[in-house]
């Protein structure tokens, strides 16, 4: 008998997005049970006691807490189209890595620089930009449609989930977080993902996900009056 899957998540979030693409690229179907954030479920504090955020994956009576920890179970799991190389653990140390770099490094710079102003800000702008930089030359190295290829990998998850967080920031601030001279190859890596079947199968429409992204961004500044 097949144990069940779970996942706690909200609608819009960007590492929940990430668990449901890679489950839909594996074909694994499960229930999805939207949590209200300001007002957590008793399961979700059971399953996450440590974070208390979402996503939770819990496959059978198994909670998996983290959404880079739950991609790599969801892989080791479920073997067919896999999301991280199969016969390369050098390869598969490789993608884990600027996954990690993706949160650690690029996310948090993103952060710094859409809550910070003057000086500290174009700071925060400069260290983006280098860290961006990184990912816009292994694109132009690997001259591939996606990081995994010709199909969407762990890391292109990862990335891919958050993109639409650029647009609304550059679009509410005026600022010009990704100039299309200096990074030509990541901004078409983005158009792809986007537009990847997969992708629209299962993430909400850009739109929606930028819109929400935007009225998040106005409470960071202060600016929402509601």
């Amino acid at each position: 008998m097949e144990r069940s899957v779970k996942l706690h998540g909200h609608w819009a979030s960007l590492f929940v997005h990430r668990v449901q693409l890679a489950l839909h690229l594996k074909g694994v179907k499960y229930e999805f049970i939207e949590e209200d954030l300001d007002n957590k479920s008793s399961s979700l504090l059971l399953y996450n006691p440590v974070y208390k955020k979402v996503p939770v994956l819990v496959h059978g009576d198994c909670p998996v807490a983290e959404s880079l920890v739950i991609l790599r179970y969801v892989d080791d799991v479920w073997k067919d189209n896999p999301i991280m190389p199969v016969d390369d653990p050098y390869e598969r140390a490789m993608v884990s890595f600027w996954c990690h770099f993706v949160d650690n490094k690029l996310f948090k710079s993103f952060g710094a620089a859409i809550r910070a102003s003057g000086e500290e800000q174009a700071k925060a702008i400069e260290e983006f930009h280098q860290n961006l930089m990184f990912l816009e030359q292994k694109l132009a190295e690997k001259g591939s449609k996606f990081f995994g290829g010709e199909k969407i990998d762990m890391l292109d998850i990862v990335i891919g989930c958050g993109s639409h967080w650029f647009k609304a920031v550059e679009e509410l601030s005026g600022l010009k977080l990704i100039d299309p001279i200096l990074f030509p190859h990541f901004l078409e890596w983005k158009q792809n993902f986007i537009e990847s079947q997969e992708v629209k199968e299962v993430i909400p429409p850009f739109e929606k996900l930028t819109d929400y992204a935007k009225s998040i961004y106005k409470k960071i500044l202060g600016h929402d009056n509601n």
